[in-house]
């Protein structure tokens, strides 16, 4: 009996972990054609129903693209290395220089949707701002799109008392962004923390970043904590957790 026939009965999970398992070992490479229905029944011994969740398993991952009439092929992907300790620094901001410029070196990210507006604190903004529910806020919401793809939706909340007449309150806030002119105003964070979840995306999560169906977010929340102890920004962040890798050095 061949090995071929002894996988005889395996199931379709089984064929996707093996699909996954080629593509992240580099096997099957970014853009190359991943075997068919056809192919993966007569490998494993299976029907055509099974190879085909299977192979729909691996595309709800985004591993794969593929359209009718054309071969399944590995998703070409070019990974955001986000390093939170570097792009953090004060020596990136404090020069008037982007996160971005850390995290993407060849490129800039654009910023689409960027609404700027005064809002009451919700419960949840108020709590981390240390501010009564109600308190007026600066908001400011964007979405960042790279190569044509959207990756990242963000909205920071500034206490109005900090940001009102100032650039934080405008478009566009000028060199370092927002924790620039918060130095400017003698108000420059001190620590970053941030709270790091994943979970499945909101309806209007997947319209806005959009996700290919099974894909995950990642989110992310950082508060800027001046010297004070007061905090003086929320940043609420949600990223497709197929465009990034998350990295974090730290010393030892």
């Amino acid at each position: 009996m061949t090995g071929k026939k002894r996988e005889a009965g395996i199931g379709y999970e089984a064929i996707a972990d093996e699909l996954r398992s080629r593509i992240e070992s580099g096997e099957l490479a970014p853009g190359a054609k991943v075997p068919g229905e056809k192919e993966l029944m007569a490998t494993h011994g299976v029907s055509r129903d099974t190879a085909y969740r299977a192979l729909m398993a691996i595309r709800a991952e985004g591993l794969t693209v593929g359209r009718q009439g054309a071969p399944t092929r590995v998703r070409t992907v070019e990974r955001i290395r986000r390093r939170a300790d570097k792009r953090l620094s004060a020596e990136v901001w404090g020069e008037g220089r982007s996160m971005w410029s850390v995290d993407v070196v060849d490129r800039e990210p654009e910023v689409r949707d960027l609404h700027v507006d005064r809002v009451p604190a919700a419960e949840a903004v108020a709590k981390r701002l240390g501010l009564e529910v109600g308190q007026p806020v600066v908001r400011r919401a964007r979405r960042y799109v790279l190569d044509g793809k959207p990756v990242m939706t963000a909205v920071s909340y500034i206490p109005s008392d900090l940001a009102d007449g100032t650039r934080i309150a405008q478009d566009d806030t000028g060199e370092g962004g927002i924790y620039g002119r918060l130095k400017d105003l003698g108000h420059a964070p001190k620590s970053l923390p941030e709270e790091i979840r994943c979970r499945m995306p909101k309806v209007a999560e997947k319209a806005q970043l959009e996700l290919a169906p099974g894909t995950p977010v990642i989110e992310i929340i950082r508060c800027a904590i001046e010297e004070s102890g007061r905090v003086v920004e929320m940043n609420e962040m949600v990223l497709d957790a197929s465009s990034y890798v998350l990295e974090y050095i730290v010393s030892a």
